[in-house]
């Protein structure tokens, strides 16, 4: 199969638009459903096909973690999934290595506990530097042999098949995902499971709403008690058909390009049609060039990076608050885009505290201004500073493959709208 464009190239340089940017682009399917939809098939017995998936290194390292314990994954073409369960994961012949994918490494911390043996779940450079250790904490709170590095993958768990019991604390501050790792293996508890909240503080609650969803259509039966704690039975799950809706994160992209040029991209589902918390952006972008002078990132984290270089063109300076979530993503995403705004102008991104605030200039539209844009192994970095090209000569997009984590056909994307891109 050929190498989407732009994946294999070390550096894309975006040649700046002359008009509006119109047309359609089908964005991929959710990568937070698709992860959470592939798990919850794994541990259902039978068979589930999910439709109008996302095929991407995330979701790819995913898969080929279930495949290595035992479950059957097969891909008939490039947006579905049929998976094939006896609703057990089998000990695997040696550590599941999830690369850089935050989903699959928090999801299945959880999930191998369920396994009967010993499971090491392990992940790249950047993965090692993501804090796991709340989640290893609550774990081994309910009886389940779990350690971590120093707070860090990788982590070892020894499991017994079974989840426990009773009420589990999860500080979710940090990351959503915790709180969505047990939730979904609680499915598997000797009885019910509570899981509770150590604080109201949690990273992108929308998140977790799209796993309760999840595991209803699999059969599971979850109740929201009260804001900060879920009892989820111990039924397991049933094998379903699932249709995975586009992925919000990606469509940022297209909402930011459509405003940034004065065009018109149908997305061929309306705004409104998406769960994910990262729609409540396209309510921010509708407001460009004005912008609100402080923008709350906390439920909307991955849309940030897109939304912060979209501010760097707006009329008057913007504030991100509520975003210290995003130090401790694939890369620190507050230095970074402050750093590589600052590349393009100094002084246009600056941090301040854990707050990022853009100085906005309406007049770098038009301006060539050569500048080499670091992506740090950042997916949503390369994304979001393509769209400063989309107006600024000079900008050069390094290691533009990362795109793959997520938006493989990123750039092909861009070039179907009419963008011109040079290696």
């Amino acid at each position: 199969m050929a190498t989407a464009f732009g994946l294999d190239r070390q550096a894309l340089t975006i040649i700046p638009v002359s008009g509006p940017l119109n047309g359609r682009v089908t964005p991929p399917g959710s990568k937070s459903i698709t992860n959470r939809a592939l798990l919850l098939a794994a541990l259902a017995k039978g068979t589930s096909r999910l439709t109008g998936a996302l095929k991407s290194l995330d979701t790819k390292l995913m898969a080929g973690a279930l495949r290595a314990m035992g479950v059957t994954v097969d891909e008939p073409d490039d947006t579905t999934f049929i998976v094939t369960s006896t609703g057990r994961l089998n000990p695997p012949a040696e550590p599941l290595f999830l690369g850089n994918a935050g989903t699959a490494m928090r999801f299945l911390s959880a999930a191998v506990t369920l396994v009967e043996g010993t499971v090491v779940v392990d992940g790249d450079a950047h993965m090692r530097k993501r804090p796991i250790g709340p989640l290893v904490e609550a774990l081994r709170s309910l009886g389940i042999d779990a350690s971590d590095t120093g707070g860090y993958p990788p982590v070892t768990v020894h499991g017994n098949g079974a989840f426990g019991t009773g009420r589990v604390e999860i500080d979710g501050g940090l990351s959503s995902q915790y709180v969505s790792a047990l939730l979904m293996a609680a499915a598997f508890g000797n009885g019910p499971i509570e899981v509770a909240l150590t604080g109201s503080e949690i990273g992108a609650r929308g998140y977790v709403d799209l796993t309760i969803a999840a595991m209803r259509a699999f059969g599971g039966v979850v109740e929201q008690i009260d804001a900060a704690s879920w009892r989820v039975q111990p039924t397991g799950y049933r094998a379903t058909d699932f249709v995975i809706e586009p992925d919000a994160s990606a469509a940022t992209y297209l909402w930011a390009a459509e405003v940034l040029t004065g065009g018109s991209i149908d997305l061929g589902v309306p705004s409104d049609a998406f769960t994910q918390p990262d729609a409540k952006a396209r309510e921010v972008i509708a407001m460009f060039p004005n912008l609100p002078a402080v923008i709350d990132g906390s439920q909307m984290q991955d849309a940030v990076p897109t939304i912060a270089v979209l501010a760097a063109f707006n009329n008057t300076p913007v504030r991100f608050v509520g975003i210290a979530n995003l130090r401790v993503k694939e890369c620190d995403r507050v230095s970074a885009v402050a750093t590589e705004l600052s590349r393009i102008r100094p002084g246009l991104g600056t941090e301040e505290g854990d707050d990022l605030i853009v100085a906005s200039d309406p007049s770098l539209a038009g301006q060539t201004l050569p500048t080499q844009i670091t992506t740090y192994s950042d997916h949503r970095i390369a994304m979001s500073f393509a769209l400063a090209g989309l107006k600024i000569g000079g900008i050069t997009i390094l290691d533009p493959g990362c795109v793959a984590k997520t938006y493989p056909t990123y750039w092909e994307a861009m070039q179907g709208l009419g963008v011109k891109l040079e290696a």
